[in-house]
């Protein structure tokens, strides 16, 4: 996902929030569109959201993904044994989660990020399996609502990275191809997605993420003491590549 440079203090602000990523309520009508480079392979796992119809249907990711029968829609008191990716989970998605998801399958909250507030994550059914409760680390989002801003990923992005991590990376890309704007997303946060893929456990993500916002707080203010020196050195093609991931 290219972010304007004008993105770059917003995210140097926002650098140190960690959460998972639900589709906002403003999302543009062309969200959903599909893209060409969409190739089905066979998914051999649950994908569960619960929807608490906080966002408009029409631009809704995860709604697009039950019209496209790509996910369960799981009820408030629904049973759901595998991952569940929520903000008020403490340990991060990753490679140690492979088992579980082949196994049980991955599910998302499907709320507003403006209402977080207002959603009653603690009357969902995950309560009962607070163990396999996830936070996705530091990634940027793609989606037409929150384009280039960290963490507020939209419920498939949250999806795909997710499975990206814990080893289903084809299965990710399926998902993300359903979308127009998707294979922006696995391609600005490529580096990132690679690099947490290859840490064995959510603590050394939450490392590897740690590194990298110290990095990108450095970059951040050197870039605003010598602007001139880094307007220098950088191309109309940095944009793509610099955008900061996790």
């Amino acid at each position: 996902m290219a972010s304007p440079a004008s993105d770059n203090e917003e995210i140097c602000q926002n650098m140190s929030e960690v959460k998972i990523n639900e589709e906002d309520e403003d999302s543009e009508d062309n969200s959903s569109d599909t893209s060409e480079d969409s190739v089905e392979i066979e998914v051999p796992f649950k994908v569960g959201m619960w929807d608490l119809k906080q966002c408009d249907p029409k631009r809704c990711t995860g709604r697009k993904l039950m019209r496209l029968e790509m996910i369960d829609k799981l009820g408030m008191s629904a049973r759901f044994n595998g991952i569940v990716l929520t903000p008020v989970a403490t340990e991060s998605v990753s490679a140690k989660d492979n088992q579980i998801i082949a196994e049980y399958g991955v599910a998302v909250v499907d709320c507003s990020w403006a209402r977080l507030n207002d959603t009653p994550f603690h009357k969902l059914q995950h309560r009962k399996a607070k163990k396999n409760l996830r936070l996705l680390p530091y990634l940027v989002a793609a989606n037409p609502v929150n384009y280039g801003h960290p963490s507020k990923l939209s419920c498939v992005e949250a999806l795909a990275a997710a499975m990206y991590i814990a080893g289903f990376k084809e299965i990710g890309d399926l998902y993300m191809s359903k979308f127009n704007w998707g294979p922006t997303f696995t391609r600005l946060n490529q580096e990132l997605l690679d690099s947490y893929a290859e840490c064995k456990d959510g603590k050394e993500i939450v490392a590897f993420q740690n590194q990298y916002l110290d990095q990108l707080d450095y970059d951040c203010q050197r870039d605003r003491n010598f602007p001139e020196s880094s307007s220098d050195s950088s191309s109309d093609n940095d944009v793509d590549t610099t955008v900061p991931n996790q």
